[in-house]
């Protein structure tokens, strides 16, 4: 199950990042009773965790936190990408692509550090 956390102010295809993501998943070999939280955050609050987790004072544009198998309230939780919006806006025009796409990716390249 793919948890997405967001503001009204992000645009943001739930619906399709879910699907993409849930796909990741099932190509890892994880069954869908397994959980990934994908939270977008703005650029203040994305420099304000790289600075306390990563020890980079930038707001980097994605970042992943996991959680080993842990059980957290009767769930098994992988673990958190959290993506910068406006990075991910920056990046879309810089390599000419869609947002949605470069969602996608952040998605995939946090999910695959999940796995690390």
């Amino acid at each position: 199950m793919i948890n997405i956390v967001s503001s009204s102010r992000y645009k943001v295809e739930r619906k399709k990042i879910r699907q993409y993501l849930e796909g990741v998943l099932i190509e890892n070999g994880f069954s869908s009773d397994y959980i990934v939280n994908l939270v977008f955050i703005g650029r203040n609050k994305m420099r304000q965790i790289s600075s306390k987790y990563k020890n980079e004072n930038v707001a980097l544009p994605v970042l992943a936190f996991p959680y080993k198998g842990e059980i957290i309230e009767g769930e098994k939780v992988i673990g958190e990408i959290i993506i910068c919006y406006p990075q991910a806006v920056l990046l879309a025009a810089e390599r000419n692509k869609r947002v949605n796409e470069i969602i996608n990716q952040l998605s995939k390249h946090g999910f695959n550090n999940l796995l690390k």
